[in-house]
């Protein structure tokens, strides 16, 4: 169902990477895009622990296969649906919108693989960051403007919270908590249920039986919280999969391989 991004030379959604520089981009303006058309086909999109309480409300939250699992935001039950979006990336109705996607066209980059500086930058081929006539400004007299400062601080907040995000998952791992999963939803008119799987979750039996001590511990620093939120979400995958299929939006078969 869902793995984690592939390790590349650039993340999720974005086609290049520019450094902002005030000698380059002196008189660039960043405008708002209309729709988010590289939402179009995504289903998973990267989650950090913060967000866990916002996000439960409205999608399924996974974590990916692998040794490596990462938070998930599922915004479709199969690769290469998002049902949150219409065809051209315009939400269909008002959810909370992952910091990942808010982020984009930005993020904190290291411009040397040897350095610990993170600098700004953006994907040029976004269509948000140009020499436009309307938009923010993003230097004014040769200094980042407001607008720039706030995307700053706000990158800087994304890094910090998904380095709370690593924590998180290292203490899932640490209390052996997590399991694959596998979501079983039977469809009207087909004789066999559409089988999920490929995704890490919770295993709820191991929960229970936690020793007092690790459930205090968890309890005090906020994770049993997001371990009921993460719980939770997940009887959202029936929603998910109705609006599949209210769009035609549905494989071919109901046993669905391993992903």
């Amino acid at each position: 169902m869902a793995t984690a991004p592939a390790p590349a030379n650039l993340p999720l959604f974005y086609k290049d990477l520019a450094p902002l520089s005030s000698v380059d981009h002196a008189d660039f303006h960043a405008r708002p895009l209309d729709s988010a058309e590289f939402l179009v086909g995504q289903h998973a999109i990267p989650l950090t622990s913060d967000e866990f309480v916002s996000a439960c409300r409205f999608f399924p939250i996974i974590f990916s296969a692998g040794e490596n699992p990462v938070p998930l935001a599922l915004m479709g039950l199969n690769e290469g649906i998002n049902t949150f979006v219409d065809d051209e990336g315009k939400l269909i109705n008002p959810v909370y919108v992952p910091a990942y996607i808010r982020r984009y066209p930005f993020l904190l980059a290291r411009l040397q693989p040897d350095s610990e500086d993170l600098s700004l930058c953006f994907d040029p081929t976004s269509g948000a960051i140009g020499k436009f006539d309307e938009g923010d400004a993003l230097f004014v007299e040769g200094q980042p403007s407001e607008q720039v400062q706030a995307v700053l601080e706000f990158c800087k907040n994304f890094e910090e919270a998904g380095q709370r995000t690593g924590m998180f998952m290292d203490e899932l791992k640490k209390a052996d908590l997590l399991m694959d999963g596998e979501v079983a939803i039977q469809q009207e008119g087909n004789d066999k249920p559409f089988i999920y799987r490929g995704f890490q979750m919770v295993d709820e039996n191991k929960l229970r039986e936690l020793r007092g001590d690790v459930l205090r511990k968890l309890m005090q620093n906020g994770i049993l919280g997001l371990i009921f939120a993460h719980l939770f979400s997940l009887q959202l995958m029936r929603e998910v999969f109705a609006e599949q299929v209210k769009s035609g939006k549905m494989p071919l078969t109901p046993e669905l391989p391993t992903a």
